[in-house]
């Protein structure tokens, strides 16, 4: 399992958490479904300008929010949503999706991930909670190395722990879509989370 964070990468083991939808409980109607907002191959290709030599890792296409706990035991409390992703998108996710994607034989790497939820509120929820873990991490005294400089608005978050790599967050309606990247430009997260937002209803 591959980590993007400052530029490195690293093989990991990471134990998937169960999606909120799976617990028992009445079936609800998703105003949208992660598979859906997920870019194919090709146009991913075409985004980063990676071409055939852009390939999806095969142990990191998952359909659940992956927890690295071995990493995420030695980091500050803020700042442990860098390897727990059921910190980054809650424990309240309804659909899940991410998949991350090579350009050998750099260290080019760059994922897209959508958590979608029940609804509007949740999905405010979780994406609140991000800004004040991501802001609390970078007050910290390992804010400049998992988190670096943060920008956030109304329902973005931008952070940039690297001169080339970085996390992107947006949150529209019910889902919350994340981007990350090392050795892309800057332009190529937007074009992504603008393509993956533009498949959200509303």
């Amino acid at each position: 399992m591959a980590v993007l964070v400052a530029g490195c990468t690293r093989q990991v083991v990471g134990s998937p958490a169960l999606p909120y939808n799976e617990t028992p409980g009445p079936v609800v109607v998703l105003a949208a479904h992660a598979d859906d907002l997920m870019l194919d191959l090709a146009r991913m290709r075409a985004i980063t300008g990676a071409g055939e030599a852009l390939t999806a890792i095969p142990t990191m296409d998952g359909k659940y929010p992956v927890d690295i706990e071995v990493l995420a035991r030695g980091v500050p409390q803020p700042c442990r949503f860098i390897f727990a992703e059921t910190e980054t998108f809650s424990q309240n996710t309804a659909d899940f999706h991410k998949i991350t994607y090579q350009r050998p034989p750099g260290a080019g790497l760059i994922s897209q991930a959508a958590a979608v939820y029940r609804d509007p509120q949740t999905a405010r929820a979780a994406f609140d909670g991000l800004v004040n873990r991501a802001t609390a991490c970078a007050e910290s005294s390992a804010g400049p190395a998992f988190v670096g400089y943060v920008a956030s608005g109304e329902d973005s978050l931008q952070l940039r722990p690297a001169r080339t790599c970085g996390r992107d967050y947006q949150l529209k309606s019910t889902v919350l879509a994340e981007v990350t990247f090392c050795e892309f430009p800057e332009s190529v997260p937007g074009i992504v989370m603008t393509n993956i937002l533009r498949k959200v209803p509303g």
